[in-house]
This record gives structure tokens, sequence and C-alpha cells, in this order.
């Protein structure tokens, strides 16, 4: 039983921005659901139609996040609605590039070799790159700050790991959180990212959310705290206050 409900995760459909979704109506383990219309989660927003700028506008975001590294950042300016939310930039460099193009380069890349080069980049989400995920949730729980989106290229793997964290804190039990984790499969198009002599099998590595390697990450990041609790307080700062304060915003 999944505990969500059928339509989770809603997703706002745009031209541009195929895997825009609110994280709302997701129950949590004592029994509230997180409220619509708060924290979005998304990718790129480089590519918005009119259209969509008038529909994002409509959301009234008053902060983005962007995940995305600096070299991305600059390929790919965000496109934002006027007038525009604040843009915080917790940059997590992406790593698995460079050693693609090397294992492309010198031999047969498999989707085996592209997974194990998301696995290293998921170890780092859950141990170097925890500070940017402890400043993304506090900018959530800052009064003034929702609605709030946060994004990298693909809405999948830095995005899925921080949506992750942050489900994990309003107390959604793990199952629910794989399936919003996964949803990237159904949403996201990924079209014109790979160039088109990419060979198949890492193409399709690259393009999907893998759950073996969210799992292992939340666990990565958990190991060596006595519960959930202590992790929150200890790695993203959400003491008893500060989390019961973060609840009672987003859930109801």
């Amino acid at each position: 039983m999944s505990g969500a409900v059928p339509e989770l995760p809603r997703r706002l459909a745009l031209e541009g921005c195929t895997n825009l979704r609110d994280l709302g109506g997701y129950r949590a383990v004592d029994g509230r659901r997180v409220r619509f219309g708060l924290v979005f989660r998304a990718s790129a927003l480089g590519a918005l139609t009119e259209a969509d700028l008038l529909a994002l506008g409509r959301l009234g975001l008053r902060t983005v996040c962007d995940l995305r590294g600096e070299r991305e950042r600059a390929r790919m300016p965000s496109r934002l609605p006027d007038p525009a939310p604040d843009v915080v930039s917790l940059p997590i460099e992406p790593t698995v590039g460079a050693s693609l193009r090397d294992i492309l380069e010198h031999g047969q890349a498999t989707g085996e070799d592209v997974v194990s080069l998301l696995a290293e980049a998921y170890r780092a989400y859950a141990t170097d790159k925890l500070p940017q995920y402890r400043a993304l949730l506090a900018l959530v729980a800052e009064p003034g700050r929702l609605p709030l989106a946060f994004h990298c290229t693909a809405g999948k793997d830095r995005t899925g790991f921080g949506a992750a964290l942050l489900l994990t804190a309003l107390g959604v039990p793990r199952e629910v959180i794989r399936e919003d984790y996964l949803a990237t499969n159904r949403f996201w198009t990924g079209s014109g990212l790979l160039p088109p002599t990419t060979p198949p099998a890492v193409a399709e590595a690259l393009m999907r959310a893998h759950a073996p390697l969210l799992d292992a990450a939340l666990d990565t990041a958990l190991a060596g705290h006595a519960d959930t609790a202590a992790f929150l307080e200890a790695a993203l700062g959400l003491d008893a206050r500060r989390l019961a304060a973060l609840r009672d915003s987003l859930l109801e």
C-alpha cells in the first residue's frame, strides 16, 4: 500500500519544462498531508515559452533554488515570470559528464557503467553535498520564502534527492518518496540533452531515475545516526523545534 492517492504526483504541464511537479498531496505518518501549492520540483527552466511563463507566474513563486553548476546555468539561463522570484544558487556541480566522456572514448560504455557513475554522484549527494541540501531545507522553512521551486537540469538526480530529503523530514514514508522519485520516468522527456551518437544502453541509463540509487543514498545519509530525527538535526539543522515548525507550515 503506497499511501499516495492516484493522481499524485501532480504535474504542471508546460511546453518547455516537462518535469515540473507540486510536492503536495503526500500523506505523512502522522496522518496529515503535504499542502499543495507551496513547494515544487522541476527540471531546467531555460526553455519556457511565453505561455509557460504565464502558467508559472500563476504559481506565485517567491523563491527559485537552482541546484545546477555554474556552466550549466551559463549554458541555459532560466526564464522566469515577471515579477521574478528571488533566485538562490545552491550549486551541485555535475560529476558524471567527464567520467562518461572518458569511458566512451576509451571503450564500449555500458548501461552498468553509467549506473556506477551515477551511484558515485548519489553518494556525494548524501555526504559532501549535504550542506547544499541543508541550505535548501532552511529556505523552505524560512517564513516568506514560499511558494518555492527547486530544480537542476533534468529534475531527476540532484532535485530527486532534495525532494526525498524534504519528504523524509515531513514524515512521508520511504515507499511513497520512492514513487515520487520514479515519476520522472513518466514525465521527463530530456530531448536534446544527449548527442545522437550516444549508445542506446547508455542513453537509457542516463535518462532514467533508478530507485536503488535513491535508496542507497538515503541509507548512506542516515548511516551513523541513531535514527531519522538525529540525522535531520545533525545533518540538516532541523532540531525538534525547527522540524515541528516546518511540518506545521507544510502539512495540513
